[in-house]
């Protein structure tokens, strides 16, 4: 009996050194900060729309971007903008790539989050959440107000769209 009691404690001693001496590793989520996120306003008509905000990179290795979410639409994609044959076209990608201790940019006419399939119209001045999951599996949820592009341009006016 006296051995297995000293026997546990030993053990609850190792434990608690081991847990000591590993180091702490921060998820991809920690190391990204997310700056001016917004959502445009749906056009009349439209059934999609853009999110667009500014990543910066704390840690020493690139981190991806590799999928997003959102309740308020039904499909949620990764997207750029391609110039084929003088023509602009939106296209899916895999992963947006925030470099080490450096800055990417979501923008119209540039890497951008697509919302799909909006089950209703979203209005300036509501507030969208967004769920970003970076390819360790980590997550980070962004809340991005919805902002009026009346009189602005719209990047996604007269855009093929191209599924890959």
């Amino acid at each position: 009996m006296r051995l297995n009691a000293l026997h546990k404690l030993t053990l609850a001693a190792a434990v608690a050194l081991s847990a000591t001496t590993l180091p702490v590793q921060a998820n991809d989520a920690d190391q990204i900060t997310v700056d001016a996120p917004y959502v445009r306003e749906v056009p009349p008509g439209a059934m999609a729309t853009g999110s667009f905000m500014v990543f910066h990179n704390r840690s020493d290795q690139t981190i991806s971007l590799v999928k997003a979410g959102s309740e308020v639409a039904n499909r949620v994609e990764l997207h750029t903008h391609i110039h084929d044959n003088g023509i602009m076209k939106m296209r899916e990608i895999e992963k947006i790539d925030i470099p080490a201790h450096g800055t990417t940019e979501l923008k119209p006419g540039g890497l951008h989050i697509m919302l799909i399939d909006m089950p209703r119209i979203m209005q300036a001045g509501e507030d969208v959440t967004l769920t970003l999951q970076f390819s360790d599996g980590s997550k980070k949820t962004v809340t991005a107000p919805v902002q009026s592009m009346r009189g602005g341009h719209s990047g996604h006016k007269n855009m093929k769209h191209s599924m890959h």
